[in-house]
């Protein structure tokens, strides 16, 4: 079973923006959107690999700032017509400390 690790305070995470968590098999970009509510995805579109962590988040969705690609925040799947999905990793927020679950 994954266990639940501490990676950032709520108030570290910009609103609408995010956060990113260096690890060696993939970066994950954990992003804060306008409503408080924290969601967790691989940094990386599944276009053309441009990093999520610095796209533009609106409600509960990023835009990659490669190539425009909408991507949902909940699961990870790329907005229709374009087809695909970032992993996801489940989050909870405890006491004012984010953490995910890796």
């Amino acid at each position: 079973m994954k266990e639940w690790t501490r990676v950032a305070a709520l108030e570290d995470i910009p609103r609408l923006g995010a956060r990113v968590i260096r690890r060696a098999d993939g970066d994950i970009a954990v992003f804060r959107n306008a409503e408080d509510e924290v969601f967790a995805l691989h940094d990386k579109c599944p276009h053309k690999g441009g990093p999520l962590s610095q796209g533009i988040v609106h409600g509960k969705h990023v835009t990659c700032p490669l190539h425009g690609w909408n991507v949902a925040l909940f699961d990870g799947e790329a907005v229709a017509p374009d087809k695909g999905d970032a992993k996801t990793f489940a989050v909870k927020i405890e006491g004012g400390a984010v953490y995910l679950q890796i």
